[in-house]
């Protein structure tokens, strides 16, 4: 469904955001790309979104090559087969919640009853629905998530981009909203969440490490590492 194939990406002063990364992700499936601040892992993230543009390599998304899109093209593919979930919401404050999880139809020029009946039955679907009519300062923020992934699942994409959704949220609803990213793989959707969450180790399918732009799966030892010392130590590592 989607996948990379060489991908590297350097930044102004020989900043490395990514070095060669080569990724598969199935339908059904839920990865997460871990790692320490300025590790790489957003990048990663925004070039599988089609947000950044790599230096050198592919990104396929079901079949079909997508990197070196003109920018009108990539924002078609972005509208239509991906759907992005970040750690600040992005809710427009002077909408309701159900006016909020619209604005994705709307980019696609879907209105009137078929609108209504999609952005129910993705607010129904995050237990979301009782806050059709509030707006975002009316609500916690675990909600606001539920909300922007309500949002991220409106236009039923293929793949589920999530950057840190988790970051403002307790231990709890962290990992409820974790549980409901899983659902949706389960679901037959590809999910792909870029965290320093280490609430996720218990549910995603696949945990890769992301250091200095590099991807690799963890071996033991640098897994109980993560989980005793966090970021600091994954760092250090």
């Amino acid at each position: 469904m989607l996948e990379l194939k060489n991908i590297s990406k350097q930044y102004g002063r020989g900043a490395i955001g990514a070095a060669d990364v080569s990724l598969t992700v199935e339908p059904g499936q839920m990865i997460a790309l871990f790692g320490p601040s300025g590790s790489g892992k957003t990048t990663i993230l925004h070039i599988m979104g089609l947000l950044q543009t790599a230096d050198r390599g592919e990104v396929w998304l079901d079949g079909t090559r997508v990197d070196g899109l003109s920018e009108r093209h990539a924002a078609q593919v972005r509208s239509r087969d991906l759907g992005f979930v970040f750690q600040s919401f992005g809710l427009l404050p002077l909408l309701s919640a159900e006016e909020n999880v619209a604005v994705m139809l709307r980019l696609l020029g879907i209105g009137g009853e078929a609108s209504r009946r999609r952005v129910r039955t993705a607010m129904e679907s995050v237990g979301i629905e009782h806050r059709a009519d509030h707006r975002p300062a009316e609500m916690s923020g675990g909600e606001q998530q539920r909300v922007a992934l309500a949002r991220a699942l409106v236009h039923a994409p293929k793949v589920i981009l999530a950057d840190e959704p988790t970051g403002e949220l307790d231990t709890t609803t962290a990992a409820h909203v974790f549980g409901l990213l899983h659902a949706i793989a389960e679901g037959g959707g590809t999910v792909v969440v870029a965290t320093h969450d280490p609430v996720a180790l218990d549910i995603v399918d696949s945990a890769y490490f992301v250091k200095d732009g590099t991807l690799h799966l963890p071996d033991p030892d640098e897994l109980e590492l993560w989980l005793t010392e966090g970021e600091g130590g994954l760092a250090a590592g």
